[in-house]
């Protein structure tokens, strides 16, 4: 499971799950601080056993300063493959009162399954409301969580035909 929150901020970018949403605030981090796929990087690193996003691209290093977070999912796609596991399933849900996430959920699951090279079908983005309680529903954060299933990939490699 994966877990984030950003402050929002007058003269950011709102970037969400990869996407660029318009929106007179975006979200304050050190990388472009997309509060989804940092809770997809989180999800996936605990499911390996591996160290949680500040462990692997600390905010102290400059090297990600303004990074975009789709650069280290495909980073943390590559320890998961190196490791033998992929993505099975993933479910995800954005916490904001604004933006509406609605019109970019298509586009936010097709970025994601394209990084994790997985089908879209294997991906689920959910965005509620936090009913105007606390700084997400007073329009000054966003959350995001999410759930992970990762599987030992048994892609097949060919065998050689004769006996040795």
């Amino acid at each position: 499971m994966g877990y984030d929150i950003h402050r929002l901020v007058e003269g950011r970018k709102f970037i969400l799950g990869g996407v660029d949403i318009p929106y007179h605030m975006g979200l304050l981090g050190h990388s472009d601080a997309d509060v989804l796929l940092h809770a997809v990087i989180d999800a996936i690193l605990g499911a390996m056993g591996e160290p949680d996003i500040g462990t692997n691209f600390p905010d102290k290093d400059p090297a990600y300063k303004g990074i975009s977070s789709k650069v280290l999912l495909d980073e943390v796609k590559k320890i998961m493959h190196a490791k033998g596991f992929k993505v099975n399933n993933l479910d995800c849900i954005i916490v904001t009162e604004e933006p509406k996430i609605g019109p970019y959920r298509g586009e936010i699951i097709g970025t994601i399954s394209s990084i994790l090279e997985i089908p879209s079908s294997s991906v689920n983005v959910k965005s509620k409301t936090n009913e105007e309680l606390g700084p997400v529903g007073q329009k000054e954060a966003v959350v995001s969580y999410a759930v992970v299933t990762i599987v030992k990939n048994t892609m097949t490699r060919p065998r050689s035909g004769g006996k040795k």
